[in-house]
């Protein structure tokens, strides 16, 4: 795969009180995709994007522009079969919480594992689910994931 990236993303949701720990997530994301990132939309060589993610009615809506300014179609993709790993998120992150303040290692390490191995099914089904309409490696993809997750706490994230 070549090269191609994201230079800014600009997350928007109507503001809710998350947690630090899905903050931190959030933006550790985020910062991760400025820095290394392979996102590529189908039929469009002027990288790097400009991405501009968000919530209506239960879709997820990618807009996206290349380096000359140039809006892409918009790209919607149903939430539906995210619910439950979104679900899951949540539980694992308040888990992963509360063992944090009870301060055993080895429950950390074990929750950590699970929230790793959501990670990797919420990065398949988006690379999948985006298979023709825009190329994305691995850990692009589990970084969109964690994003849309935040989506859904509600909190307005800018990068840029």
């Amino acid at each position: 795969m070549n090269k191609s990236n994201i230079t800014s993303i600009n997350l928007i949701k109507n503001n809710r009180n998350i947690s630090d720990l899905i903050e931190r997530d959030c933006n550790a994301a985020l910062r991760d995709l400025k820095q290394d990132s392979h996102f590529k939309p189908i039929n469009d060589d002027n990288s790097p994007y400009m991405l501009e993610l968000y919530i209506e009615d239960n879709k997820l809506i990618f807009h996206i522009k290349n380096n000359k300014k140039e809006d892409l179609p918009f790209l919607v993709l149903s939430l539906t079969p995210y619910r439950r790993l979104i679900k899951d998120y949540f539980i694992i992150m308040q888990s992963y919480s509360d063992a944090l303040n009870d301060g055993k290692p080895s429950r950390i390490e074990a929750i950590d594992m699970g929230r790793r191995g959501l990670h990797n099914e919420g990065a398949e089904l988006l690379i999948e689910r985006l298979s023709d309409k825009i190329e994305l490696d691995f850990d692009t993809a589990r970084r969109l994931f964690t994003l849309i997750c935040t989506l859904h706490s509600g909190k307005m994230h800018i990068l840029r």
